[in-house]
């Protein structure tokens, strides 16, 4: 048996520089939970993450590409991770990635990582700034070196961005943080030193991004954006004048009197009449030496100020093309994204935005976290609150901006929490999930001419609560539990049925069409409820000619709520339908017996079927029917299985327990054939159970080297069956029995880490 692997949903973590674009412009690199995740922009497939890079052990907050082959990664423990590809006999790189280097840079979480050559700027919340240095060793190992620790002195940096001085090859850093000030620092002799505080802003800074001239005579351009919805614009040039500097002077001497003799000439901000603040056109000098006995200066002017967004600035990007004139992209929690550019008028520091792309209304789910150019400056990438990704592309990037034409294109969604709760449509044409994250995603294979790729189609649950678990009870009919004590169900709107048609994803019968067009959640409720017409772009061809966008999917591909099952004490914990979908039975949290009970339903009614389902004395953890549906198989946090058989007056009694796992059991699973079922344990064992009379043994123990957190079984392929396990560390193991399933062998590991097959 072969495996591969045909797609990742992947969501991107909730920092404004957890993600960002390869130097060619055609990789994406963004971190999902502990993983890095690659996106590859040109895969003529549009299959989306390609790969994770697993590694971390906590959740990633920074992402950056240091070159087309090395990347680094920052965690919310402080650590950072180097990754590299690996070349191959011909010394050319391959399309794999390894991790190469760690080092503990922090004591606490990295909150801002910049970097240019062989420098790295990290930041965090322990209030210091770390200058790194990456190399080779003699031996040709890749390390990351500590050069220099800068005390914030109680402020927490959130942002920084490294450049060079304008025509020389000194390193400039501006930061920002949770202050209303940018610092400028300036290296000399591989130390940086303060040099000019930018004042103006009135909250902490989120965004800086340098723009680098393309003709020397040009100024280079510092943008910053703060919460404070304002973006401002400073200008760094040479000043034409160089003052010497003697030999036996020390250099921090002359650059602190040549400042304060300049700051002296320029007066203090002061109060207009109204009693706001006047803009400042003060100039900061930075003096930089270069030889022995000479120096350079360079002037910090304030230029603009980009005023269009509503709430605070998340990101700011400048566009990645040497067109002219320059672009700048800001994200911001109004959930809109900006180009702004300068006037046509180039005498002038007049800027205006070009264009705007987002939602309508102001900060939906929290708006946008960050953005990036792509593909040399043709496509802009922005993520949001809930990790989904927007995509838009310029049809024919030029000179004159007013002649571009933008559009919205699909791009990468996932759960933005855990997922615990999967299922197959009845047909096995698409599979529903639900996460921590509070919503349920549809995914299918959506065919694009000759091409097929999966992706998320509809979120027909978006809910107040945390998902826990989901089941098709129909292909067009499901039902949920949340961390509440209700069971859920719904039903497709005729959106979907038309949109699942369009995409190729599946067909339906003529009367599966007759339904509510839509579903819409009212102001303060929690429940999804039809409506007989929609507006034109939820029902329209707008929407059914191709799949919804990341901004679409929250609201306008609901499913309506048909129906609530109440009967527990507290919050459900999980839900196992029967293989005929006649049933479902659901569960509770307990940490008692009269609680850890399973209760059984009709799914035609939603009517009890017999008596609760005692036994167990706590928290049941997985239910499953046995294919014939004639046994309920359950365990339990108590670390004990359950079989109940089903009787004569369609109500189930205990036939048979175990209780010999040492750990809690996490899940079960019934062969195909009905004759055997396995349990996972935390014990790191898998063990198989077949009848022997009347008593029910363990055949065989399968030990796993970390615990075992799922298992399921795969139909007999010859005279063998298979087994899969899935472990806590994310390794899935596919495991190979003989006919009488007392001896199996592990025949393939499905690492943590894999590599969709179309882009290798």
């Amino acid at each position: 048996m072969s495996t591969s692997l045909s797609y990742i949903a992947a969501a991107c973590n909730r920092f404004n520089q957890a993600a960002h674009v390869s130097p060619d412009s055609s990789t994406v690199a963004f971190a999902s939970s502990r993983f890095v995740s690659l996106w590859h922009l040109q895969d003529p497939n549009d299959a989306g993450v390609s790969e994770t890079l697993p590694g971390s052990e906590s959740l990633i907050t920074c992402v950056k590409f240091l070159d087309d082959e090395t990347l680094l990664s920052a965690n919310d423990t402080g650590v950072l991770i180097l990754w590299k590809k690996t070349s191959n006999q011909a010394g050319k790189p391959t399309s794999c990635w390894n991790l190469v280097a760690t080092a503990q840079a922090h004591k606490r979480s990295i909150s801002t990582l910049s970097v240019l050559d062989t420098r790295i700027v990290t930041g965090s919340s322990d209030s210091s700034l770390k200058i790194w240095k990456y190399g080779t060793t003699d031996a040709g190992r890749d390390e990351i070196v500590e050069l220099q620790t800068i005390d914030m002195k109680g402020k927490y940096p959130l942002i920084s961005a490294l450049t060079y001085l304008p025509q020389t090859n000194v390193y400039l850093l501006a930061v920002g943080g949770t202050d209303t000030s940018v610092r400028l620092f300036v290296c000399s002799d591989d130390q940086f030193i303060q040099s000019a505080i930018l004042a103006g802003h009135e909250d902490w800074i989120r965004g800086l991004a340098f723009k680098n001239p393309a003709d020397p005579d040009q100024p280079t351009i510092l943008a910053s954006g703060s919460q404070d919805a304002t973006i401002r614009l400073w200008n760094i040039e040479l000043v034409k004048k160089v003052d010497i500097i003697p030999e036996e002077t020390s250099s921090s001497e002359p650059i602190d009197d040549l400042l304060d003799q300049f700051e002296a000439s320029l007066g203090e901000l002061g109060e207009n009449e109204e009693g706001g603040r006047q803009v400042s056109l003060k100039h900061h000098i930075l003096t930089v030496k270069t030889n022995v006995g000479s120096s350079q200066q360079f002037s910090v002017t304030f230029d603009a100020l980009l005023v269009g967004h509503e709430a605070g600035v998340t990101s700011l990007a400048w566009r990645t093309d040497s067109q002219s004139p320059p672009t700048l992209l800001s994200t911001s929690t109004d959930s809109s994204v900006i180009l702004w550019s300068p006037s046509s008028d180039s005498s002038s520091s007049i800027w205006i935005n070009r264009e705007r792309f987002g939602d309508v209304g102001g900060q939906r789910l929290g708006g946008f976290i960050g953005g990036l150019w792509a593909n040399k400056g043709t496509e802009v990438l922005a993520w949001g609150w809930s990790g989904g990704w927007r995509r838009w592309a310029c049809s024919a990037a030029q000179a004159d901006l007013n002649g571009e034409t933008w559009n919205e294109i699909g791009a990468i969604t996932g759960h933005k929490g855990p997922i615990k709760g999967l299922d197959w449509s009845p047909d096995g044409k698409y599979l529903i999930s639900s996460g921590l994250d509070q919503t349920t995603r549809i995914h299918g294979p959506v065919k694009k001419g000759n091409n097929t790729s999966w992706h998320e189609i509809a979120r027909p649950q978006v809910h107040g609560y945390d998902l826990l678990n989901v089941v098709f009870i129909e292909p067009l009919k499901f039902a949920s539990i949340a961390d509440e004590k209700v069971v859920r169900v719904f039903e497709a709107p005729r959106g979907f049925v038309q949109l699942a048609e369009s995409l190729g994803v599946a067909e339906f019968s003529e009367d599966e069409h007759k339904r509510p067009a839509a579903a819409n959640v009212p102001p303060l409720g929690l429940s999804n409820k039809a409506i007989a017409e929609g507006p034109q772009e939820v029902v329209g061809e707008t929407i059914v000619s191709r799949r919804p966008f990341d901004g679409e999917l929250s609201s306008i591909t609901l499913w309506p709520e048909v129906e609530k099952v109440f009967g527990h004490g507290y919050e459900s914990i999980t839900l196992g339908i029967s293989n005929s979908r006649n049933m479902i039975a659901t569960a509770c949290k307990s940490t008692n017996a009269e609680h850890a009970v399973v209760r059984v339903y009709d799914t035609a009614t939603f009517k009890p079927v017999g008596q609760p389902l005692q036994g167990h004395i706590l928290t049941v953890t997985r239910i499953s029917f046995s294919p014939d549906d004639k046994y309920i198989l359950t365990v339990s946090r108590d670390r004990s299985w359950r079989l109940f058989a089903l009787q004569e007056g369609q109500s189930f009694s205990p036939v048979a327990f175990d209780k010999s796992h040492g750990r809690i059991i996490w899940d079960c699973a019934w062969s195909p054939e009905g004759d055997i079922f396995a349990t996972a344990s935390r014990d790191k064992t898998v063990r198989v159970w077949k009848q022997s009379e009347k008593n029910w043994n363990a055949i065989t123990t399968i030990k796993t080297p970390q615990p075992a957190t799922a298992v399921a079984f795969y139909p007999k392929l010859g005279n063998k069956r298979w087994l899969t396990i899935g472990l806590e560390t994310g390794e899935i193991l596919l495991y190979a029995g003989s006919h009488s399933s007392a001896e199996w062998v592990l025949v393939e590991t499905i690492p943590s880490r894999f590599v969709c097959p179309p882009y290798l």
